[in-house]
């Protein structure tokens, strides 16, 4: 049987992948997985006193669909015995937040992120706000449908919705995290029409910015509509429009954040994450002077990386990855080219509004966004989906990693090729940067053949 769970927990078409009956059940199993190592955690830091009913945390972004699924996953929690507080819309950063700052035992996030409105997800945080390991995820799929004793009485678990206080309080927090005043700094702000949309401009304007906010009326239906970080075009004609000195833009559930400098060219996060990474190393904040991100971002960072004196660490794709590679090496900074930056001094997972308080901090301090993003030079980058292929086969066959060995000869040090084969699909994707366009799509479409011409099935 697949795994329920992906590299961001549960994900698909609400109502047909995603159901009530799937979030009822989810929200049951999760109680009883996570509140055994809850309990584990309040005997152990009690001397093995009983310390009450463990407590949930449960937040969603704008779409319709978290209406229906919120309210099966708290009902799935209380009937296993959890207190549950859902705390409506708010970044899954905020959740992942408040369920540490609240000392929770379960934090839960409704939301799709970047996809589109008609999709949906659920992921599930343990207590300190940490997503999953796949051990835990995998014992909550296990207990799916199992028959159990379940608790009656007192020994339910109660609901309570917060009223306001949520949102107020995480703004708060990411204030705490820079000591610049934003003062005269135009920012433009698109939210996607997303779970930011309140406390995205609201941080930033108590940081003392001007802010023009665009796309921040959500419907339940508009979310990631033509805008946000999967669709700039509208923040990057605002910011012009505006005489914004930057803007940027969030994701539907604003753990990722884009940015686009005065003249309205995008700033990717690859480029982010190396501003913040100087900056971080020149005050010798950069726990190991080292950056984690994955196979997938730019030759240019790692060039501008290594000229910086920084080291750069690389991981499968997906932020979980990241993040554990930082916790592992006691690393603060790390993330994706996608604009999903974590900075560990402050939150446990990807923030874009912290991102963005950061990079405004930046460009008060050290000048124009155009000019710092200078430092990360990206390399011309081809990606190329070859279709009806055996993926397994890609690290294997021995004609092929011979052209890939021979194209990575070609390109030396000014460019790098990658092969990656799908996880759930019949589809290899070939990746090559090189020095000019021309060039990296030569490469990469020559490989493509090969790929083709061995793998076909």
């Amino acid at each position: 049987m697949a795994r329920i769970f992906g590299t961001d927990g549960v994900r698909g078409l609400a109502n047909r992948d995603v159901t009530p009956e799937l979030s009822l059940g989810l929200g049951v199993a999760a109680a009883r997985v996570l509140s055994a190592h809850a309990d584990e955690h309040h005997r152990s830091a009690t001397g093995g006193r009983p310390t009450g009913r463990p407590r949930a945390v449960v937040g969603r972004d704008p779409r319709a669909s978290g209406e229906f699924l919120t309210a099966a996953l708290a009902a799935g929690l209380a009937s296993a015995g959890v207190d549950v507080v859902d705390l409506g819309v708010l970044p899954t950063p905020a959740i992942a937040h408040l369920t540490a700052a609240t000392d929770a035992d379960i934090g839960v996030v409704v939301s799709a992120s970047h996809n589109p409105m008609a999709d949906n997800g659920i992921k599930f945080l343990s207590r300190g706000g940490h997503k999953l390991p796949d051990d835990l995820e995998d014992e909550i799929a296990s207990l799916l449908g199992a028959v159990w004793e379940r608790p009656t009485g007192p020994d339910v678990g109660r609901l309570s919705r917060d009223t306001g206080h949520a949102g107020e309080q995480y703004v708060a927090h990411l204030l705490t995290t820079i000591d610049t005043d934003l003062t005269g700094l135009r920012i433009a702000v698109d939210c996607a029409n997303g779970a930011a949309s309140e406390v995205g401009p609201a941080a930033l304007r108590e940081a003392g910015a001007d802010v023009v906010v665009i796309n921040a009326s959500p419907d339940g239906r508009n979310i990631n509509e033509k805008c946000g970080s999967t669709h700039p075009e509208q923040l990057q004609a605002t910011v012009v429009a505006s005489g914004a000195a930057m803007g940027v833009a969030f994701d539907g559930d604003a753990d990722r954040c884009l940015a686009v400098d005065a003249a309205g060219t995008l700033v990717d996060g690859d480029q982010i994450m190396g501003l913040v990474a100087r900056s971080l190393h020149r005050r010798s904040l950069l726990a190991r002077d080292t950056l984690v991100v994955t196979v997938m971002s730019n030759l240019g960072l790692l060039h501008a990386m290594r000229d910086t004196g920084i080291a750069v660490e690389q991981t499968a794709v997906g932020d979980r990855y990241v993040l554990e590679r930082m916790r592992e090496g006691g690393y603060n900074l790390g993330g994706e080219q996608s604009g999903h930056i974590i900075m560990s001094d402050h939150a446990t997972t990807g923030d874009g509004v912290l991102s963005a308080l950061q990079l405004a901090a930046l460009v008060v301090k050290d000048g124009p966004l155009a000019d710092q993003a200078s430092l990360v030079r990206r390399m011309p980058q081809i990606l190329v989906n070859v279709g009806g292929v055996d993926r397994a086969a890609a690290s294997r066959d021995e004609a092929l990693l011979a052209a890939v060995a021979a194209a990575e000869a070609e390109l030396g040090d000014a460019g790098r090729v990658l092969l990656r084969p799908s996880g759930t699909e019949p589809l290899v994707r070939v990746m090559v940067e090189a020095d000019t366009q021309e060039r990296a799509a030569a490469v990469a479409h020559a490989l493509a053949d090969v790929v083709r011409a061995r793998l076909t099935l």
